[in-house]
């Protein structure tokens, strides 16, 4: 569509004659290789010098043909915009005040007269259009290039987060089912030497493996329920019951409106506070657990503290601790651990927050 304004040049033409019209309708001709060219050599060398071709044309024609063909200017002026080098696009917009200057000076110094009122109204109005829209079309394309690189950024992190979720499937599976069936395979085998030596001994063992196996599959069932992306209200609630399951006494000290924040981030965010409950219950001893959430302006900040044993008696998180830095890390995540009364366990996370109008 943009190609349409080259008929105003080609209409001005027809009012030309002889060798003239004739190097006219070349240099149309050599607008149009050049305008081609620049679209399929953006990102080479060429670029540059097709530009160079058709800004001399610009000036060729509204030199020695008509001013009016300095709105051909519009088509290089596009051009320029798509320089992502600053010193380049500097070049290229110099070139255009130049190409588009130059012949009005020229004209003022060869007719001896300025141009009056109602020609700098048609003049000048589309010039000052002419000279800023690189700008706008630079802005415009750097704009598309960091969309391209969230997108590329959002792929990844989606990537990630599948690695994640499946060593995290792996880890839980290994310790929840690995030594169960490690042990169910031991007691079959016990089961098998006692069938014909001590036949009730053998029905306990079976009993007892009935009794295993009931219990994997319940855990089974619930590593099937946690693989699921759950808000961080959500997690709370579990950590809640998880702690009064313990005996420990829970208090919770936050009012934050977590509709806002990402469902990705609220998943990774709720995930390490349950890691977190988890380990006060395993490894602590402690009989007190309270979990403070402030979102400020670009963060979150979450701490949670215990009465217990702390950190520098010996108490060791292995790899639910290695986990939540892990997951942390997929959202710029910072966790540090230090003692105070007990151990403090403190999170800061950048939050992105939702779009407005976009689907949960």
């Amino acid at each position: 569509m943009f190609l349409i304004y080259l008929g105003f040049p080609i209409y001005y033409l027809t009012k030309e004659a002889g060798m003239k019209q004739l190097i006219g309708y070349l240099m149309v001709l050599l607008f149009l290789v050049t305008y081609r060219q620049l679209y399929f050599s953006m990102a080479k060398k060429s670029f540059s010098y097709w530009l160079a071709v058709q800004l001399a044309i610009v000036f060729s024609f509204s030199l020695f043909y008509h001013l009016n063909y300095m709105f051909l200017g519009f088509f290089p002026a596009n051009f320029i915009g798509w320089y992502q080098d600053k010193r380049l696009f500097k070049r290229g917009l110099v070139s255009l005040v130049i190409v588009q200057l130059l012949p009005f000076i020229i004209h003022v110094v060869k007719t001896g007269s300025y141009f009056n009122a109602k020609e700098m109204i048609y003049y000048v109005p589309f010039l000052i259009i002419m000279l800023i829209s690189p700008f706008g079309i630079r802005s415009m394309n750097r704009r598309m290039e960091l969309e391209k690189a969230l997108d590329k950024a959002n792929q990844k992190i989606e990537e990630l987060v599948k690695r994640e979720e499946r060593v995290r499937i792996a880890r839980d599976l290994h310790d929840t089912l690995g030594h169960t069936l490690s042990l169910l395979t031991l007691k079959s085998q016990l089961v098998q030497r006692l069938t014909k030596v001590d036949p009730e001994r053998a029905r306990l063992e079976a009993k007892e493996m009935e009794v295993t196996s009931r219990a994997a599959l319940k855990q089974v069932r619930e590593l099937v329920m946690d693989m699921r992306a759950a808000t961080i209200a959500e997690e709370l609630l579990q950590v809640q019951q998880i702690l009064r399951a313990a005996g420990i006494t829970y208090q919770y000290d936050g009012e934050v409106d977590f509709s806002t924040i990402s469902l990705f981030s609220q998943n990774i965010i709720g995930m390490c506070v349950r890691e977190a409950a988890t380990n006060v219950v395993k490894h602590s001893r402690a009989t007190h657990c309270s979990i403070s959430i402030k979102l400020l302006s670009e963060k979150m900040n979450i701490v949670i503290r215990d009465d217990g044993m702390g950190v520098s008696t010996g108490r060791v998180f292995g790899n639910g601790l290695r986990g939540m830095e892990e997951r942390l890390a997929l959202v710029e995540g910072v966790l540090t651990l230090s003692n105070h009364n007990g151990a403090v366990l403190e999170i800061t996370v950048p939050i992105i927050k939702k779009a407005e109008g976009a689907a949960g």
